[in-house]
């Protein structure tokens, strides 16, 4: 049985659309412009689309512009779509016109038609709510969609990603202090080094997630900048004078965020470098996060053949045909976060630059790639603390095996027997396949009580010098 259908106009004629759909003709021809990917903007986005077009409406009301119905109308509208409610309406692709002028008008006619019903008229009653003049007012694709990509993933970082990532950084600190007792081998080059705590080496990764915060919070200044009230190109034809601060002002209420307009609308609507700017943040916690999985792989690694220097929580039987075996599944899953939020920044870092003259033309990409970063950001890092940090446990016993056996022992008698002969102590030991301390001690350079306070593996991690 054919769908039924409604005929729905807009400048460029007639156009079929579903009998009961939200959306128009724009969308409709933008849905047959545009069979791409079928990736849709995330429901992050769309709330801030809802919410900048329900303080657009409350704004023009306020300043007369918009009549109290209509009015009360489209803000009622917008927030179904901000709260969820009209997401299935939402149709066009992400890889789209360049502005995201496709999904504004998608908005646009969704909050207009639903508009109309709920004032009493048939969708599609322009003459009731009309997408453009009433649910658009004061605005542009080129103002709008900027400041919905500032509001979401300004609300992102705030109620999603900073708070994992403290969760996680916490959950660090908390295992460098229940380690801190435990000496290790440490290892540069992947070759045996001077010793190190654990506890240390946790505090470095706690460290590394810290410094991301910061990066983090350092980068939520400029995303708050939003160009709204600048219409088509910043000059802000057609927006009333008032129109900007008041939005600015509903967008605080509405997110609880301190957004402000932009200190120069020109800049704010040619560029996305605030976007750009938040991603490369992003993107460098994704880095940190790499290595720490990487490193955690390697300490876990065994039971029998790998250091084996600390155990991570088991999580899910690791193989199809290997019985018991147990993999780091979630170090390794954070490793495939990392590579897709690196390769997303790449994205957004390409689609920055394409700003021609007065306006961005990829920022439908970097909106998608920017919220998914910020979605996977958080999940990661919390699913990081939650189901492996929290539960890790030191194998103290091959911990204090490998300190004792680290060729690198050596390097703490090189200020009192001197550097050659420490060196000839380093290459007997590795040549006999005994450890430093018995090395030592069989050369006779030194006493076993002198041995014995130079080599004191829990000192040897304090820095200063043995003699």
């Amino acid at each position: 049985m054919a769908e039924k259908v409604r005929i729905e106009k807009d400048s460029m004629g007639e156009m079929e659309v579903p009998a009961n759909a939200y959306y128009a003709a724009q969308t409709a021809r933008a849905v047959e412009n545009f069979p791409i990917s079928g990736l849709r903007f995330s429901r992050r986005f769309i709330q801030a689309l809802g919410r900048c077009k329900v303080a657009a409406a409350r704004a023009n009301m306020q300043l007369g512009l918009l009549s109290a119905d209509i009015g009360r109308g489209i803000e009622q509208a917008a927030l179904e779509v901000a709260d969820g409610k009209l997401d299935d309406q939402f149709v066009v692709d992400i890889f789209q016109t360049g502005s995201g002028t496709s999904t504004n008008m998608n908005a646009n006619e969704v909050i207009a038609n639903r508009a109309c019903e709920i004032l009493g008229k048939e969708r599609g009653d322009k003459s009731a709510v009309h997408p453009n003049d009433h649910v658009n007012m004061g605005q542009s694709t080129n103002d709008m969609f900027p400041t919905a990509i500032h509001v979401a993933a300004l609300g992102g970082v705030e109620d999603h990603v900073l708070p994992a990532m403290r969760e996680l950084a916490d959950a660090f600190a908390a295992k460098a202090t229940e380690f801190e007792d435990v000496v290790k081998a440490g290892r540069t080059h992947l070759q045996d080094a001077v010793p190190v705590t654990l506890g240390q080496e946790f505090s470095g990764y706690a460290g590394v997630i810290r410094h991301g915060i910061a990066r983090i919070e350092n980068a939520r200044g400029h995303i708050a900048e939003i160009p709204v009230g600048g219409t088509a190109l910043g000059t802000g034809l057609n927006a009333h004078p008032e129109y900007a601060p008041r939005v600015v002002n509903e967008l605080r209420t509405l997110t609880g965020q301190l957004f402000r307009t932009a200190e120069n609308r020109f800049e704010a609507m040619q560029n996305r470098d605030a976007a750009v700017e938040l991603s490369g943040a992003l993107k460098v916690v994704a880095v940190g996060l790499m290595k720490i999985a990487n490193d955690l792989r390697l300490m876990t690694s065994g039971p029998a053949t790998g250091f084996q220097e600390i155990v991570v929580p088991a999580t899910q039987p690791g193989s199809s045909i290997m019985p018991g075996k147990v993999n780091p599944v979630i170090a390794e899953a954070v490793n495939m976060v990392a590579a897709q939020i690196v390769g997303n920044d790449t994205a957004i870092s390409i689609a920055g630059m394409n700003g021609n003259l007065d306006l961005n033309v990829m920022m439908p990409v970097i909106a998608h790639n920017l919220l998914e970063s910020v979605e996977l950001m958080g999940n990661t890092c919390r699913v990081f603390a939650d189901k492996c940090i929290r539960g890790i446990v030191a194998n103290r016993d091959r911990c204090e095996e490998y300190a004792e056996r680290t060729s690198s022992l050596v390097t703490a008698l090189a200020p009192v027997v001197g550097y050659d002969a420490a060196a000839k102590v380093f290459k007997k030991s590795v040549q006999d396949n005994v450890p430093i301390r018995q090395a030592i001690l069989d050369s006779g350079l030194l006493e076993p009580e002198r041995v014995a306070e130079i080599l004191d593996l829990k000192k040897l991690t304090e820095g200063g010098r043995a003699d």
